[in-house]
């Protein structure tokens, strides 16, 4: 099975993602999206697969998200994911990707789901 994780590897959840599909065989391929973030059109085909909303894919933890207002409810998607690509540190990781799904990995086990 192939699988694409848009890691970071200074994130301990994401570090053990990777970990859990490594041990699963998988064939992964690492994108370490800080340095090479996906698209505005990859992350809204991203999220439409997980089946979650550019709100839910944010790092709200993050204080860049804090500071430009993107926590605000009235703050739309489009938004969101504008902020995103000109800021990827604001997008929540791990996202892994296999044939049968997309799943933004937190907990870690998550990935399971897509194996």
């Amino acid at each position: 099975m192939k699988a694409l994780i848009h890691h970071n590897p200074a994130c301990g959840t994401s570090r053990k993602t990777l970990e859990i599909l490594q041990e699963s065989g998988a064939d992964v391929t690492v994108n370490e999206y800080l340095k090479t973030p996906p698209s505005r059109d990859e992350l809204k085909r991203l999220y439409d697969r997980a089946g979650i909303s550019p709100r839910e894919g944010l790092r709200s933890k993050e204080p860049l998200a804090e500071e430009l207002g993107l926590t605000r409810p009235e703050v739309t998607d489009e938004a969101i994911l504008d902020a995103m690509v000109e800021h990827p540190i604001l997008i929540e990781r791990p996202i892994v990707e296999t044939d049968k799904g997309v799943r933004l990995c937190r907990p870690q086990d998550t990935v399971r789901e897509i194996l």
